[in-house]
This record gives structure tokens, sequence and C-alpha cells, in this order.
């Protein structure tokens, strides 16, 4: 059974920032949390970017320049401040949908805004999501392989492990999911705390030893050295985006610690390390052009000190790799309240924030796909190629439905709005062209994953829509079948028969079906219809609406938030003070189980309709995803073809 996405509700406060209102936990320990679960992936970066990119702007000879070094560094310097500063924690963060961010939120808010004309904003939702699993099977790869390959800087002995090595960690990472983000964060947040000041420290003394790298600051350097390097320069302008990775999963992580502790870890304690620490590398550089084998870990003494701090990158990598995990959950609850996938089991992990979950399927796929992914490219410099398109992707759209929200929902003049956005989009797209040169070299994997999500996608929305289509026009009107049942009444039997429709205005199926089959009808009937909202949450208040159509039927509707797991029994217990006597013990729910077959004439090709089948096989009982006692339910099987 599935569920329409209901008229968006009103614009609440929180739609214009002010979304921190669901948030029980204390300022601080949401600070220290979002230093361990957000800014994990954007604070391991240093681990390859700097190298990857100075050995791209290096070109055939391999040796690098002092302008080639200053460049690389001004350009990864004022990318940390446009793209994340300015975009994502100045402005983005701001384009809440009720406290909740991402891709999928920022749609939801943006198609409210401009009504039925909407589809292109869907799509668009579609395919920023796409990319965004694209980057959270990477992510994890890409950062633990690099930590570990820093163990070839202390014995090259350790080399023939860090594959098998890399494997066993990620494992147990996704082995430990289930356990949940509070604790998770609770453990990883201090961890990274001393990650930020130990990468920081380390890049004191070779900075204090070539001062001349404070050059980098002065972003002239970064415009010279892409006018003089030409396609060099443009290929280069890829691997300096690898500093940015990890901003999307920021804005797609803000629902588990809200807007103000975000901010206030990056601007005080994340940005100034970073910015030492490509400093300190480029200082190192600067003073030995053969360090840029490996700049992060030549940072620290050889021996116990590089020894130590593998093990903290390590750890610091794993932690990386929770930010697009949480984040990835986060996005597929959204996905399924808004109809673009079909119902997974989600687990909630935190009575004091609802944002935080856990969902077993995603969590096993990420894992399959991210050993594959390590044992496929092995190592980190070929994973790099595959990295930055998929997140690129997702910022491009991003920064355009962030231009509608600002119109619509801000409501900017649209030229002030385009004037915000545009030198943003720009930016991105420039990233994505530059990323785009990797296709060939492992770039073809985000795409490919990407393809795929935006495939099951678009076959689960479209084939929903061509469902409900065809079961109107079969179905038979509920006011002239309660209006012959009330006029010519079958037996009656005492208790609450509830019937699960999608369509309220159409008699249930399971209705039909009870009555041709028992030939008896309830004392008390309620038709009930469960609505996903275009807003993360819903007033208690507002949950349940009641309507009496005659002496014995009443139809009852219940709405949900698209980041609310749907509990009717909870929600039904609202309706009591709303007149409905309702004792789940005498009450029967009666549900519909449709077995789907492809029709001759479909409104999709025949693969399509054969996999959004697949897809609907695939889905959650609806008993366990609406929390419905299964000792109440009845399910009445029917045949469909689509």
């Amino acid at each position: 059974m599935t569920s329409d996405i209901a008229i968006p509700a009103p614009e609440t406060a929180a739609a214009n920032g002010h979304g921190d209102a669901h948030t029980t936990a204390g300022f601080g320990a949401l600070t220290l949390g979002s230093i361990g679960v957000v800014y994990g992936d954007i604070g391991t970066s240093p681990l390859y970017a700097f190298r990857e990119a100075v050995m791209a702007a290096s070109g055939a000879e391999g040796v690098p320049t002092p302008a080639a070094v200053l460049g690389v560094l001004s350009l990864i310097l004022w990318a940390l401040i446009v793209v994340v500063t300015l975009k994502y924690v100045v402005i983005l963060l701001r384009a809440d949908n009720n406290g909740e961010g991402g891709t999928l939120a920022l749609m939801a808010l943006a198609q409210r805004a401009v009504g039925t004309r909407g589809t292109t904003i869907v799509l668009l939702g579609i395919i920023s999501g796409a990319l965004f699993y694209g980057d959270a099977v990477i992510t994890p790869a890409l950062s633990v392989l690099s930590a570990l390959e820093g163990m070839k800087d202390v014995t090259l002995h350790f080399e023939p492990y860090i594959v098998p090595l890399t494997v066993m960690i990620l494992v147990g990472l996704f082995a430990v999911q289930s356990r949940g983000t509070a604790r998770v964060a609770a453990f990883f947040g201090p961890i990274m705390c001393v990650w930020f000041a130990v990468i920081a420290i380390a890049a004191i003394h070779p900075i204090i030893q070539q001062p001349q790298v404070l050059f980098a600051l002065n972003p002239l350097y970064a415009v010279s050295f892409m006018i003089h390097h030409g396609i060099i320069g443009f290929v280069t302008l890829g691997a300096v985006f690898l500093a940015v990775t990890g901003a999307e999963a920021l804005y797609a992580d803000l629902g588990h610690f809200g807007k103000r502790p975000i901010q206030t870890a990056w601007l005080f304690i994340v940005v100034p390390s970073l910015a030492l620490n490509y400093l300190g590398q480029g200082a190192l550089v600067l003073g030995d052009p053969g360090a840029i084998v490996s700049p992060f870990f030549q940072l620290f003494p050889q021996g116990f000190f590089r020894g130590c701090m593998v093990v903290l990158a390590t750890a610091a990598t794993v932690i990386a790799s929770q930010a697009v995990i949480t984040g990835a959950y986060s996005l597929t609850r959204q996905a399924i309240q808004l109809g673009l996938l079909p119902r997974f089991e989600i687990r909630h992990t935190s009575e004091a924030h609802s944002g935080q979950i856990f969902i077993p399927r995603i969590n096993q796929l990420l894992l399959v796909a991210v050993v594959l992914l390590v044992l496929l490219f092995r190592s980190s410099s070929a994973l790099a190629s595959a990295y930055g398109i998929s997140v690129t992707g997702t910022m491009v759209v991003t920064a355009m439905m962030g231009f509608v929200v600002i119109w619509k929902v801000w409501r900017w003049s649209p030229f002030t709005a385009a004037a915000l956005i545009a030198p943003f989009l720009f930016l991105d797209l420039t990233f994505l062209a530059a990323n785009l040169l990797k296709v060939f070299e492992g770039g073809w994997v985000p795409l490919a994953l990407g393809a795929l999500m935006i495939i099951l996608m678009y076959t689960w929305r479209r084939g929903s829509r061509l469902l409900f289509e065809k079961s109107r026009k079969l179905e038979f009107p509920l006011a002239d079948l309660v209006a012959m049942l009330e006029k010519r009444p079958p037996q009656r039997v005492p208790g609450t028969a509830v019937f699960l429709t999608s369509d309220p205005l159409s008699a249930p199926t399971a209705l039909m079906h009870s009555l041709k089959h028992y030939k008896v009808l309830h004392e008390k009937n309620v038709i009930l219809t469960i609505e996903t909202a275009q807003t993360p949450r819903i007033d208690p208040a507002e949950r349940v609406k009641l309507e009496q159509i005659s002496p014995t039927f009443s139809k009852v509707t219940l709405k949900f938030g698209f980041m609310e797991s749907p509990n009717v029994p909870k929600a039904l217990a609202i309706a009591r003070k709303l007149g409905w006597q309702f004792d789940i013990m005498s009450t029967s729910f009666f549900l519909s189980r449709r077995a789907l077959k492809p029709a001759a004439h479909s409104g999709m090709p025949r693969w399509q309709d054969r996999l959004f089948i697949s897809l609907s096989r695939s889905a959650n009982d609806a008993t366990d995803y609406f929390q419905i006692p299964s000792g109440r339910v009845v399910e009445v099987g029917t045949q469909v073809t689509i």
C-alpha cells in the first residue's frame, strides 16, 4: 500500500531558518557530537587532498614548484572559505525544513513553495539524493584506505596488510551502526577534538620554518595559478575539490545536531585547524619537494610519533565515514516518506533526538558496496579519481534548489536571489567540469551508482502513481457504498473495523473483499488514510482529522512529517480527544496485500514494470512499518496488473 504526498502544511518559523526546536540535548554535547559525526569527513581530507592536488599541478615533471604549491594552497583555502563557510555554514544551514537539512528536505521545501509546478524540483531532488549515495559509498573506502597507507611511512613491511585491514575496520564500523548515532558521537567527538588539535599543532613548526607559505592566503595566487597553468590548472581543480568533500554531509546531518552547534564547531575549531594543517603541508613541500609523496604524515617525526599518528588517523577516518553513513539513513527515510523509495525497516536509536535512526537494509547494502570498492581500487590515489563527481553533482543541484528557496520561501526578489547564488553555482559547475575529466579513471563509479539510484527512485515514484490511478478507476466511490450499506445493511458484528487506504474517496479494497467473502459489517467502521506532509514533523494537534460520514462510518486522516516514522496506534489515541472511542483490543485493522503482475499494456516499459514489482515485494510489511499490533491485523489478498 502506498500513500500519497499530502497537501503541504503552512510554513512555520523553522522553514525560515529557526529549526533547532526539536533538539533536547545540551548545546555543548551537540557541538561535541557534531565535531565527531558531521566534520569527520571534511576533517580527514588533509590526508590526501593536498597531495593529490599538488601532484596534479606538477604535471609530467612530478616535481612541485613553489608557484604550484602556493597556487594549490590558495585554491584549497579559498574553497574552504567560499564553498563550505559562505555557501553551507552561513547560507544553506538557514534553509532548513523544520530543522531538517539535506537535499530532499530542501527539495520538499522548494516544492512546497512552487506548488503544482514542482516536477523539475522533484527531478533535481532525485538526482541529488542518488548522487549522495555514491558519496556515502566512496567516502568510507577512501578515508580508511588513506589513513592505513600511512603505515608505509612507518615501515614498508606493513604494505601487504593495508587492504585486508581496511576491510576489517569497515566491517566493524558498519557492525556498530545499530547502536545509534548518539553513542557513536559521544565516543567520536573527543577523538576528533584531539585530531583537530594535533593536526593544527604539527603544522606550526614548518610554517615558522617557511613563513612565505602564508602568501597563499592571498586569493591572487589562486587566480594566477589558474591563468598560467591552462588544462593542468583545470585538472588540479578537480583534486582541490577533495578538500571540501563533506560539506554536503554537513547539511544532510543538520537534523541530527541542529544549526548552531554545527556552525560553532566549524568557525571556532574545524576551519582554523584545517587551514593551519594545509599551510603546514605546503611549508614542508616548499622546504623539501620530495615530501609530496606523503606530506601529511611527514609533518610528524619518524618512529613512535608517526606510528601513533597512523592509529589516530585511522580512528579519524572511521569517524569520517560516519558522517555520510548517518546522512544516508536520513536521506533514505526522507525518500521513503516522500514516495521515492519503498518502505524499509527504520529503527530509532535515541529518545533525546528524533533524527537519530538506523536502517538495517541500507547498512547492509552500503557495507557490500564499500568493501567491493576497496577490493577493486586498492589505493587511495586510485579512489581519489572516483571521488568528487557525486559530491560536485549534489552541490550543483543544492545550489539550484537553494535559489528557489531563497526566492520563494525567503521572499527575496529573483534578481537578488540569483546574485547571491550565481557565484556559488558557477564555482560548483567549474568543480563539476574539472571532476568530469576523471570519468575514465574511476569517476564512472559514482556516476553508475547515481544512475542506478535515479532509475530506482524514478521507477518507484512512477509505478506508485500508475498503480494509484489504475486502482482508482477500478474502485467503487466510498460515498455511494456507504449510502447503500446504511440503507440495506448486512449482518452486523460487534467491534470496530479500521480499513487502511491511500485513496479516501474510493471504497478500500479490503472493505469490498470483506463484504464479498464474510458478508458482515462491524458496528463501527473507520476509513483510515495516512498522509505524508512536506514538512519534517507535524504538530500533534494537527496529527488527526476525524470526519463522520454516516452513523456507522467515519473517516480518519493521520498526517506524519517526512522525517517521522508513522505509529498508527499512538496517533489514533489522539482521536479519543476528538470523540472517537478507540480501544485497540476491540479493533481489527483490515489491510489489502496486493500481488502485482505486469500488464500487457502499461505506462512503463516491461523492464521497469518488473523492477517496480520487485521493489514492491522488497518493501517492509505495512503492519510493521505503521507499528500496528500484528494480532489485530487481517490481510486481504488481491491481484493487480500494472
